[in-house]
């Protein structure tokens, strides 16, 4: 599962409005990427620094540039058993515009419902 999530690259191939991804940089505990969502005709882009800790077994997200006044996320791992993971998923964003904050308000619950459902879809596809 962490690979799945680390994989940024490849999430224009299954994440919901998830348009396009391009990966400036990448070593074996950072990467830098530029990720574009898209929306009912509204398409924002922004560039994030993941930190990849496979000894913790996190990843930890901070915003760079783009429409937010802050964007930070954390994904964090566990093994609980054969085939089976615990995961923390943290997020605290706030955009520039109050008009794309309160849509994504409205949103919200969905959007992390669908992106769930996205993560897990895909992970029975790779891995069974």
């Amino acid at each position: 599962m962490f690979d799945l999530v680390a994989d940024v690259g490849r999430y224009p191939e299954f994440l919901p409005w998830c348009v396009g991804a391009r990966i400036r940089s990448q070593t074996d505990k950072l990467l830098i990427a530029d990720l574009i969502i898209g929306f009912k005709g509204i398409r924002e882009s922004f560039t994030s620094r993941v930190a990849l800790d496979r000894e913790a077994m996190t990843i930890q997200v901070t915003y760079q540039d783009g429409p937010f006044k802050h964007l930070d996320n954390k994904w964090k791992f566990e093994n609980s058993g054969v085939e089976k993971c615990v995961l923390d998923f943290f997020v605290d964003f706030e955009f520039k515009s109050r008009v794309m904050q309160r849509l994504i308000e409205m949103l919200f619950s969905e959007a992390v419902r669908r992106m769930v459902g996205a993560f897990e879809k895909r992970a029975a596809q790779l891995y069974g």
